[in-house]
């Protein structure tokens, strides 16, 4: 009879287990005593990518702007902030310019790389086509990209929002005993020589939606402004009406005590004035709000390409877009930062109440320049108002 050969029986798991917590003790007590334990393994970091974009900007060394005053949406911080992280030196060109004074200041410089010449404008959304019409921009499209609503943004890349915000009535109520309520409210006799204007309407994008502003409200349309500047012919006509562009000094001094301007710069005059004097601002209730997206865009001409680059990457990360917001300006990302619970708490609490921003009107492209070519045109001839 043949007997069939079995294996040899294995361990059982328990008995496994024992003889390697056995093994692991004996090498433990050989150890040497005070050796420090192996290290354990730690990934690398992840690469940074935007690493090399910060080597060829550093480079360059210097970041160009224009039209950027520090109290707009909060671009002391945005330009502190950014010099602080990158390590570059930025200059800083005529803070007061309007929208086509950027423009012009990219034509007069196409074949300069001096310090006059701007790498990034800051333009009225209506200037976007220009940018692209007159070859004045460069594509590029930030890391974000996808964030940012499609019409608001040159599908290309010339052109994106950067914020928004909504026209009202900035009013120091040191100097105005009854504050305004509505447009109709501006033509009273008591605002004799308190109406101002935040920018010449001849040049300034936030004078021109102004003027867009007033014609909603007296029963016009977008694609019409006429009844806004025959409105401020009224206004100018009765006396009420101030030609002067507003700034913090007139506004301190009672000189322009009643400022028709975007909400951003209001509430952060209101901060900054700290109550001398007070200030309180106003969403006109005749009319729907009529809101206002600016845009970013680069130089064709750039001297200081790869700085501007990384300034565009800087402002559309969630940090710049925040520090806009703190400045009272609605970020373009923002409803991806609202999605993502990413705002904090403390920005929040500051802002004005959603309601009226929920009924604001934004004008398409279309609209933007027929009113910028109706009321560059025509302010002369029928406001015959000149603002310095």
């Amino acid at each position: 009879m043949h007997h069939r050969l079995s294996s040899p029986k294995r361990p059982s798991s328990r008995l496994s287990l024992v003889i390697l917590g056995l093994i692991v003790a004996m090498l433990t007590a050989c150890a040497v005593p005070g050796a420090p334990a192996p290290a354990a393994t730690q990934p690398p970091p992840a690469a940074d990518p935007l690493a090399e974009l910060i080597t060829a900007a550093k480079a360059e060394g210097m970041l160009t702007t224009i039209a950027l005053p520090h109290d707009w949406c909060n671009y002391g911080e945005t330009i502190s902030t950014f010099k602080a992280k990158y390590g570059l030196e930025v200059n800083e060109l005529n803070p007061d310019a309007g929208s086509a004074e950027e423009i012009e200041a990219v034509k007069a410089n196409k074949g300069s790389k001096g310090p006059q010449a701007p790498d990034v404008l800051d333009v009225g959304f209506g200037f976007g086509p220009q940018l692209v019409e007159e070859q004045i921009a460069m594509p590029y499209k930030v890391r974000t990209w996808d964030t940012i609503p499609d019409n608001v943004k040159h599908p290309e890349g010339y052109w994106y929002g950067d914020y928004y915000g909504v026209l009202g009535f900035q009013v120091a109520t040191d100097f105005v005993q009854n504050v305004p309520r509505k447009w109709s409210d501006l033509l009273k006799p008591e605002y004799k020589g308190k109406v101002a204007l935040a920018g010449d309407p001849r040049l300034s994008n936030q004078a021109i939606q102004s003027v867009n502003a007033a014609a909603l409200a007296m029963g016009g349309s977008l694609k019409d402004p006429t009844p806004g500047l025959e409105f401020f012919k009224k206004l100018n006509e009765v006396g009420n009406f101030v030609p002067v562009i507003a700034k913090a000094a007139t506004i301190a001094s009672g000189e322009t005590p009643i400022v028709i301007r975007w909400d951003y710069l209001a509430l952060t005059d209101r901060d900054t004035f700290a109550g001398n004097p007070n200030i309180e601002f106003v969403v006109p209730e005749d009319g729907p709000p009529l809101a206002g997206v600016y845009v970013q865009a680069i130089s064709a001409y750039a001297p200081h390409p790869n700085a501007a680059k990384l300034w565009m990457e800087f402002l559309y990360s969630d940090e710049g877009q925040l520090i806009w917001l703190k400045g009272y300006c609605h970020p373009i990302r923002y409803n991806d930062l609202v999605a993502r619970n990413a705002i904090p708490a403390d920005i929040a609490a500051k802002l004005p109440p959603a309601e009226p921003y929920a009924k604001a009107v934004f004008p398409t492209l279309d609209e933007l320049n027929t009113a910028r070519d109706i009321v560059t045109k025509n302010w002369d001839a029928v406001v015959g108002a000149d603002v310095k």
